[in-house]
């Protein structure tokens, strides 16, 4: 796949869908990479030009020193439409890839056309839970991504489908396995420190809040919170946990569609 050339390294991305499309930028959560949107490009290619990436520090983006910050991660994404020469984009992030939405729609305002925040908040968690796992990480290597591997099945997906849908479960949790450990600590630290609960007024982009309604990482009181100070917002609920692209499947990418295509 191709990359660009950023500071500190090389940022992986894969462009598709039919060129003079408008674009569509897919941001991955925590522990992931371009490919846990994979179950969405049939859909969305058929729409539009869609631009997905490997946030710094995870799958084949470059592991600079860290720790980083939204602000950074958010900066790689406008230099990564520079690059392009994409002056405006719709974007779309889970989790962490959220976070990122959120700063852009915040400080780079001219550059987001619709926005899309899947299974986020405008605060994730709390230093006292993040930061033993980034001590964990650093410590443990990569033993402790394998651990968290297994951890983290409980809060991507609700037990039915985890049980009943390992076919899609695995190659998910696979990639946090393969995660760098100081990538991941390094954006655990980002996620930590992103506190946009008294800007979310600011934004001005046509926005929809994805929550799931067995999500224990980030819940639906956390997408109504935004919904409540983001203009004009919309709020789709499914039954799924932390991963709602992933579990929700053909339901998340019609709704998303209807979203940005209205």
């Amino acid at each position: 796949m191709p990359a660009v050339q950023l500071a500190g390294g090389e940022l992986n991305y894969a462009l598709e869908g039919p060129a003079g499309a408008p674009v569509l930028v897919l941001s991955n959560s925590l522990g992931t990479d371009l490919q846990m949107w994979d179950a969405q490009i049939p859909a969305f290619t058929q729409h539009f030009q869609v631009l997905r990436y490997d946030t710094r520090g995870h799958g084949k983006s470059s592991v600079s020193d860290g720790p980083y910050s939204i602000e950074q991660l958010g900066g790689d994404v406008l230099a990564l439409l520079d690059a392009l020469s994409i002056t405006k984009a719709s974007f779309c992030g889970l989790s962490m890839g959220g976070l990122i939405g959120q700063w852009l729609a915040i400080n780079a305002p001219e550059r987001i056309e619709n926005l899309v925040l899947c299974n986020t908040a405008a605060k994730i968690g709390t230093p006292e839970i993040w930061n033993p796992r980034i001590d964990m990480v650093m410590s443990g290597g990569a033993q402790a991504m394998r651990d968290l591997r297994n951890a983290s099945i409980s809060r991507w997906f609700t037990a039915d489908f985890a049980e009943a849908e390992p076919a899609k479960v695995e190659p998910i949790v696979g990639m946090l396995a393969q995660t760098s450990p100081a990538g991941y600590a390094a954006n655990c630290a980002a996620v930590r420190d992103a506190d946009y609960r008294e800007n979310l007024g600011g934004i001005r982009a046509r926005t929809l809040i994805v929550c799931g309604s067995g999500d224990p990482v980030t819940t639906t009181e956390d997408g109504r919170f935004m919904q409540a100070r983001i203009a004009g917002a919309e709020l789709a609920e499914f039954d799924a946990a932390h991963l709602s692209n992933v579990q929700a499947g053909d339901a998340f990418s019609q709704r998303v569609l209807a979203f940005l295509t209205a």
